[in-house]
């Protein structure tokens, strides 16, 4: 079954919001053995409405739309899949009494304009929508299917894992299953990953390998297709094993993964506490770890310490080390990393201290970042990078770079115990 996306709204061509509706969509229909070939975003306008419409019926067995199912008169999905299909659109009497019940609870009469959300495919299919105003519909012509949902991710998520997903399930034309695997790496670029698997990937056929560079890391999606989640995992088991005793080393993690999940994660389990001191990255490493739901179990809090006073005088970086090393320099990063564990009472100490761009800065050149790893009762450790890229880039790679090593660390913890 071939399956397009078409993400309804200006908005989104405008780029006031990002389209993850048809992200999510992906993966949730790869898990049923359903292809998607394309992905389309359009706007509020009914010409160019149409002729995305009749594109996608024309060369897709399913066709799913997101967006522009609301009371205004801009919201034209329905009114244009249903002239484009041919099929009318008829009052739903259930969704009638959801509008006039959700305005009633709210003391409010039902505006005219909001009726027009209750009107569905003739003999077409009506997905109850407990979270909004608008239900989701679909309608089948021509042997192909048309699904269309509401925008709000509040509306969307609940309605297809209640009522779609076991639709399409019912109508796909496959039992096959696609299963993916992801990867992830640290300390190996694309390039050098893919030497290495080389003869995997030019020999792929199920699973197949997909590698995908990201800032400061690598992944690689392993994906096999079969009948169903077991036989799928039978698939992947040999070629992830072969990948795994050729570059295993630089794996960090898997799936949904992240340095800074499994930092906060390895620091719960420790009952460790952790503490930061940024220059160069401006909060962003704590931003990075605060991202983790429940991060407050191992991360104390951090310093922002760009000002030399503010590293002097809050994390007692001596003043005489700053006139000879400068802010940017070894001495610093140690001197950092002591000092907020110290002043935070933590088990570890995380420091940052560098040049993120666009300027050089104390005659350093732009790249050049060190970091600083104390560790109570041990000995306090500093590590040299030079980066390259813009300054965003640079800063994001300084913080994941500053992550794997502390990630390291805390492993090493667990082996010797």
């Amino acid at each position: 079954m071939r399956a397009e996306l078409v993400a309804v709204g200006t908005e989104l061509l405008l780029g006031q919001i990002v389209d993850t509706h048809s992200a999510f969509l992906s993966r949730e229909l790869s898990q049923l053995g359903i292809d998607v070939y394309f992905h389309t975003s359009v706007g509020d306008n009914r010409d160019r409405l149409v002729a995305v419409v009749k594109r996608a019926v024309s060369r897709s067995d399913l066709v799913i739309f997101t967006g522009g199912l609301g009371p205004t008169e801009d919201d034209l999905t329905k009114e244009t899949v249903a002239e484009v299909l041919g099929v009318p659109l008829v009052e739903h009497p259930p969704s009638v009494a959801v509008l006039e019940r959700l305005f009633s609870d709210k003391g409010q009469t039902i505006p005219p304009s909001n009726y027009k959300q209750a009107l569905v495919f003739e003999g077409g299919k009506v997905f109850p929508n407990p979270n909004g105003t608008a239900p989701g519909v679909a309608v089948s012509r021509n042997s192909v299917t048309c699904v269309l949902l509401p925008g709000p991710p509040t509306e969307l998520y609940p309605m297809y894992h209640a009522e779609v997903r076991p639709f399409l399930k019912s109508i796909r034309d496959t039992e096959e299953v696609v299963v993916s695997n992801v990867l992830r790496f640290f300390g190996i670029g694309e390039s050098h990953l893919t030497e290495r698997i080389g003869k995997l990937i030019q020999d792929q056929t199920n699973p197949t390998i997909a590698p995908l560079a990201k800032e400061g890391e690598v992944t690689l999606r392993l994906t096999a297709k079969a009948g169903d989640l077991q036989q799928a995992q039978e698939l992947m088991a040999p070629v992830k094993e072969e990948i795994l005793q050729s570059v295993g080393r630089f794996v960090y993690g898997e799936d949904d993964d992240t340095l800074e999940k499994l930092v906060i994660s390895a620091l719960r389990e420790q009952g460790k506490r952790l503490a930061v001191a940024e220059s160069c990255t401006g909060g962003l490493l704590a931003q990075t770890l605060t991202s983790v739901p429940g991060s407050s179990a191992g991360f104390q809090g951090g310093v922002v310490c760009y000002a030399n006073e503010v590293k002097t005088g809050m994390l007692g970086v001596p003043t005489e080390l700053l006139e000879t090393c400068g802010a940017v320099s070894m001495d610093s990063a140690l001197a950092l990393a002591e000092g907020v564990r110290s002043r935070l009472n933590t088990d570890f100490g995380l420091s940052v201290t560098g040049v993120a761009g666009p300027d050089p800065v104390e005659e350093k050149p732009v790249g050049l970042v060190y970091l600083g790893l104390s560790e109570r009762g041990e000995v306090t450790r500093a590590y040299r990078l030079d980066l390259g890229g813009s300054r965003e880039k640079i800063q994001i790679r300084a913080v994941k770079q500053a992550l794997y090593t502390l990630l390291e660390r805390l492993k090493k913890g667990v082996a010797a115990k």
